[in-house]
C-alpha cells in the first residue's frame, strides 16, 4: 500500500515535467532546426563577415524568421534591426620613441580609434607585463581600461605579440565618440621609461552595423527581461584556404547558437504564457570585438534584466557525453542550479565550464551584461581545446550533429521555464570594477 502510494505521488510530481517534455519535443522540431542552421551556414552567406553583403543577407533571413514567428520589435524600434554605426580605422603611420631611441616598427602594435600624438609620458599609464603572467587575464584588464597606456611586454610573449602586431596592422573597429582619447601602445621589450613620444596616424571611415532583435512582451511582469542571444556574424571569406575553399561558414560558431535563439523564439511564442518579457537577439560583430552585444547592453537597463542565456557553439557533443552542456561562470550565480532543477525527470545535465584556463566567461557576448551585474551566462557544448574546425573553412553544416543541437535547444527551453514564468530569478553577479 505504501509503495503504491509512493509511486502515485512520484508520478504526480513528475507530471508537469513530463507535460513540458511532450510540448518541447513537439514544438522544437529537429527538421526545422536543420533547415535554419543549414541556411545560415550556406556558401551564399559568404561566411557572414562583418561589413559584408553576406551578413546583411543573414540579417534579412533572421528578420524573416522573427516576423513569421510573430515577434514584436524591441520597444522604440521600427523594425527588427537595431542599427548603429562603427568607425573603422586603417593605420597610415606609427612612430614610438622611448628614452630618445626609436623602437623598431616590428616591435610596436597600437590599438586606437583615431590619430594621436604623445609628446611625453605625462598622463600615460606604463604597464609592465612580466614573464609568467596569465596573458589573457592581463590583456583583458588592459583593454578594459579607459586610460592611455604604454604596455611593455616581456620578450617571452613574442609569439603572442606577433599576433597583436598583425591585428593592429589590419586596423580596428570602434564606437563613434566625440572625445575618444583612449589608446594602447604595445611594445615588445622592457624599459625604464624616462621619456616618451608617440605619433600615430590613421584613416577613418564610418560604417553601419545591426543586431537583429525580437521580443515577446511579458504578460504579468513586462518590465522584467529575459534575454536569449547568440552571434550571427563569423569570419567571412578568409585568406587561409583549405582544399580550394576560402569561405569560413561558421556553422557551429555561431550559426548553431543563432539557430537556438530563433527556435526558442518560436517555441515561447507558441506557448505564449511568459510572465516576463523575452528578448531574442542575434548579435553582430562578436568576432571583431563583441560590438553588437556592447551596443545592445547600452540600450537596456541592466537592473531590469533578470537573466541572459547566451548560446554559443552547440553543434557537437560535449566532453561530458550526450545530453550535456556546460555553463560559463557557473559558480558566479545560481543560474545553473535553477536550470538543472527545471530539468528534473529528464536525461539532460548542465555542468560547470571545464575549461577555466580559457577564460570563456568574459570572451563571449554575455560579458557586457555580466559586467553590469546581470546573471548572464554562455551555454556551450564545444570541446574547445581539441576543436580543430574552430575558425577554419571546415566549420560547415556537414560537420554538425543536428540531433545534439536539437537536444540542447530543448534543454534550454525546459530549463528556462521558471525564469520565464517569473517564479525564479538567479542571484546577481557582482559588478565588474574597472
Amino acid at each position: 500500500m505504501r509503495k503504491t502510494l509512493f509511486v502515485a505521488i512520484a508520478a504526480l510530481a513528475l507530471a508537469p515535467a513530463l507535460a513540458f517534455c511532450q510540448d518541447v519535443h513537439k514544438l522544437v522540431n529537429q527538421e526545422d532546426v536543420g533547415r535554419i542552421i543549414k541556411t545560415l551556414s550556406a556558401d551564399d552567406m559568404q561566411g557572414r563577415g562583418t561589413f559584408t553583403p553576406g551578413i546583411d543577407k543573414a540579417a534579412t533571413f533572421i528578420e524573416g524568421e522573427f516576423k513569421q514567428a510573430g515577434l514584436t520589435p524591441l520597444a522604440g524600434s521600427k523594425g527588427y534591426r537595431q542599427n548603429f554605426s562603427m568607425v573603422r580605422t586603417t593605420p597610415v603611420s606609427a612612430k614610438v620613441v622611448i628614452n630618445g631611441t626609436e623602437v623598431a616598427a616590428n616591435n610596436v602594435a597600437i590599438t586606437a580609434s583615431s590619430s594621436f600624438n604623445w609628446a611625453s609620458a605625462d598622463g600615460i599609464e606604463v604597464v609592465n607585463v612580466a614573464a609568467g603572467k596569465n596573458f589573457m587575464s592581463e590583456y583583458q584588464t588592459i583593454m578594459g581600461s579607459d586610460k592611455k597606456q604604454l604596455v611593455l611586454l616581456d620578450t617571452s610573449y613574442a609569439k603572442i605579440f606577433a599576433r597583436l602586431a598583425a591585428r593592429s596592422k589590419r586596423g580596428g573597429t570602434s564606437f563613434k565618440t566625440e572625445n575618444d582619447t583612449k589608446a594602447t601602445v604595445f611594445v615588445l621589450g622592457a624599459a625604464d621609461v624616462k621619456s616618451l613620444s608617440v605619433a600615430y596616424e590613421v584613416k577613418s571611415t564610418e560604417q553601419p552595423l545591426f543586431n537583429v532583435v525580437g521580443t515577446i512582451p511579458g504578460k504579468t511582469k513586462p518590465n522584467e527581461y529575459v534575454v536569449f542571444s547568440g552571434h550571427y556574424d563569423h569570419l567571412g571569406i578568409i585568406a587561409k584556404t583549405m582544399d580550394g575553399d576560402s569561405i569560413a561558414n561558421g556553422a557551429d560558431d555561431d550559426a548553431s547558437g543563432t539557430t537556438a535563439v530563433i527556435t526558442l523564439a518560436k517555441y515561447y511564442k507558441k506557448l505564449n504564457n511568459n510572465a516576463r518579457t523575452l528578448v531574442f537577439v542575434a548579435f553582430t560583430a562578436e568576432e571583431i570585438g563583441g560590438f553588437g552585444s556592447q551596443y545592445f547592453s547600452k540600450q537596456m537597463n541592466p537592473d531590469q534584466v533578470v537573466a541572459m542565456f547566451n548560446i554559443e557553439m552547440i553543434g557537437k557533443e560535449a566532453k561530458f557525453g550526450p545530453n550535456t552542456a556546460f555553463i560559463t561562470g557557473y559558480e558566479r550565480s545560481d543560474f545553473g542550479t535553477i536550470l538543472q532543477k527545471n530539468l528534473t525527470g529528464t536525461a539532460f545535465t548542465f555542468h560547470p565550464d571545464p575549461y577555466p584556463d580559457q577564460n570563456l566567461f568574459y570572451r563571449s557576448d554575455n560579458a557586457t551584461l555580466a559586467a553590469l551585474g546581470v546573471p548572464a551566462h554562455t551555454i556551450s557544448t564545444d570541446q574547445i581545446p581539441t576543436d580543430k574546425l574552430y575558425h577554419t573553412v571546415k566549420d560547415e553544416f556537414s560537420s554538425l550533429d543536428v540531433a545534439n543541437i536539437t537536444s540542447t535547444i530543448r534543454a534550454i527551453a525546459l530549463s528556462s521555464r521558471s525564469i520565464v514564468a517569473g517564479t525564479d530569478a538567479p542571484t546577481r553577479i557582482p559588478k565588474l570594477q574597472k
